[in-house]
């Protein structure tokens, strides 16, 4: 690994995620009554939706498509300048730029590039604050909506989880692209990194890359939403049972971050986790990236229960045979 490095600071929040979909009136309805967003708007072949507690117009755009995975990955920046100054470093590198684009319902333009493996990120700054209507309108004039209860009950979005053939690679495309910087990380005995967890401000991460495991290219490993305790996510445990959600792993506690999690697939395949992750900030400016061994990972998640075959093959699109 490279020496400790500190967010540039230019990029201020993952914002967004496109996630495909091929069944997607399962999807829509599973994401808003079972997983609890709510959706600002639908148009065309795509619905807008948001946690209660996100202040942007949406956090996840669903979109109708002929296979899985993910869309695009949306950042939002810290100010105007802030936009100029990513877009230089990302011409000046080795990454492939993608260029401008109008935006969309939710936000301004925005500048896309690729990752190494073929993911699509974009930077803002323009962006469409949630107005709530009446009928959602908070009591508390420091919340984005009513608190509502619906289903699982997801409070805001927190990270997504990308697989890719060379994750060195794309620590590399983070730290010069995203200005960010290495939390914790996988060390295989091989010499290849296994997993790297990086973040653009004080949250412990907000994007994650493992290796690819199961032969496919530029796939999604999971979406996370953050709920506000873990009792939350021992009631949704319950709530996807009487559902019928396919719950792959967990509840149980993570050994790296050290959140408490539980994963589904939703309808279409694609991984979905909900973890209870904010109790855990960097605020030192020297953190020091933790290094888990193969040995340490042996071990199972933090109170030893074994990283299924599944977590390790799963990804969408499926991988044709």
């Amino acid at each position: 690994m490279s020496a400790p490095t500190n967010p540039s600071f230019d990029v201020a929040h993952l914002g967004h995620v496109e996630i495909f979909t091929d069944r997607f009136e399962e999807s829509l309805d599973f994401f808003t009554r079972v997983y609890g967003l709510k959706c600002s708007a639908q148009e065309d072949d795509s619905a807008y939706l948001r946690a209660w507690d996100d202040y942007e117009f949406h956090s996840m755009k669903l979109t109708r498509a002929e296979r899985t995975g993910i869309g695009h990955v949306g950042y939002r920046v810290a100010s105007p300048e802030a936009l100029e100054r990513r877009v230089a470093a990302i011409e000046a590198s080795r990454f492939k730029s993608l260029g401008w684009v109008d935006g969309d319902r939710a936000h301004g333009r925005a500048y896309r590039f690729e990752d190494p493996f073929g993911h699509v990120f974009e930077l803002y700054w323009e962006t469409v604050r949630y107005e709530a209507p009446e009928a959602d309108r908070s009591a508390l004039k420091n919340l984005a909506s009513r608190f509502t209860g619906n289903g699982v009950n997801t409070r805001r979005i927190d990270h997504v989880n990308l697989l890719g053939e060379d994750v060195s690679e794309f620590r590399d495309f983070a730290e010069v692209c995203l200005g960010s910087r290495v939390t914790e990380y996988i060390q295989l005995d091989n010499g290849r990194l296994g997993g790297v967890w990086f973040s653009v401000n004080n949250k412990t991460y907000d994007l994650v890359c493992t290796e690819e495991r199961g032969k496919g290219h530029g796939r999604l490993h999971h979406v996370t939403y953050a709920t506000d305790t873990r009792e939350d996510i021992l009631k949704a445990a319950d709530i996807y049972l009487e559902n019928g959600v396919f719950i792959e792993t967990g509840p149980h506690k993570h050994a790296i971050q050290g959140s408490f999690f539980l994963y589904a697939w939703e309808p279409a395949g694609n991984r979905v986790e909900l973890a209870n992750a904010g109790a855990r900030l960097i605020l030192a400016p020297d953190w020091e990236p933790v290094c888990w061994t193969e040995a340490d990972r042996k071990k199972g998640q933090a109170w030893g229960l074994k990283t299924i075959p599944t977590f390790h093959t799963h990804g969408t699109p499926p991988v044709e045979e």
